[in-house]
């Protein structure tokens, strides 16, 4: 029953924020989220809509008057970011960023391994993190449904942790760094189709406030 109720309420939860008002911010939404319960809700919604990026975010939302200032310092960094990042696609939700890289950006298929291409990709994502130290960056890989379980389960982790240790190589600081590999479990598209197979092997990036940061934003709320 209790994990009945826990569904119902993230699906409500989850279905006000992707349509929402028509008039509110995606920052007005990060509050919200906040207002609700981000930690508890942020893992029901990552496992029962399979977003996992999603789940991430709700789960470290502070809300309130100080979620409404990080969304705004979020709207920031997302600009920047679209501005350097011409093949990713850069996406705020509620309080934080997500950044998805297709496969062929960063990887040859049904490989873990970062060529110059990746590396040059990934600079210049590197060059917006290091203006904005006070984030948590959680990178989550994600492949097609080709081949078994265990081993995209394996591929999806090597191609995370492979981006990490780049990340680390400059200067990206290890304790704002986590990887997750989530397989052939959270797709996009269909399996069913080449074209939905090519969006499903993605490597995703979740941007969310450090506890600096929301520690920080709680303060200059507080003067409000």
């Amino acid at each position: 029953m209790k994990t009945i109720r826990n569904l119902t309420l993230a699906t409500a939860l989850f279905g006000m924020l992707l349509s929402g008002c028509k008039t509110a911010s995606r920052s007005q939404k990060g509050a919200v989220i906040g207002a609700a319960g981000g930690g508890a809700i942020g893992a029901v919604i990552g496992k029962a809509t399979g977003n996992t990026a999603m789940g991430a975010i709700i789960g470290a939302t502070v809300g309130g008057v100080a979620g409404a200032i990080i969304g705004k310092k979020m709207d920031q960094q997302a600009e920047e970011m679209k501005k350097v990042l011409g093949d990713a696609e850069v996406r705020r939700e509620g309080e934080g960023i997500v950044i998805k890289f297709k496969e062929k950006v960063l990887f040859a298929f049904n490989s873990a391994d970062l060529g110059s291409s990746a590396q040059r990709n990934l600079d210049k994502l590197v060059n917006v993190l290091n203006h904005y130290p006070d984030t948590n960056i959680e990178v989550i890989g994600h492949t097609d449904s080709k081949g078994t379980d265990s081993y995209n389960q394996a591929l999806s982790e090597r191609r995370a942790n492979a981006v990490i240790g780049y990340l680390r190589t400059r200067s990206i600081a290890g304790s704002r760094l986590s990887a997750k590999g989530m397989g052939e479990s959270d797709p996009i598209a269909s399996n069913d189709t080449e074209d939905g197979r090519s969006q499903n092997r993605r490597v995703e990036f979740v941007i969310t406030a450090n506890e600096k940061m929301k520690a920080d934003a709680k303060r200059e709320a507080s003067k409000r």
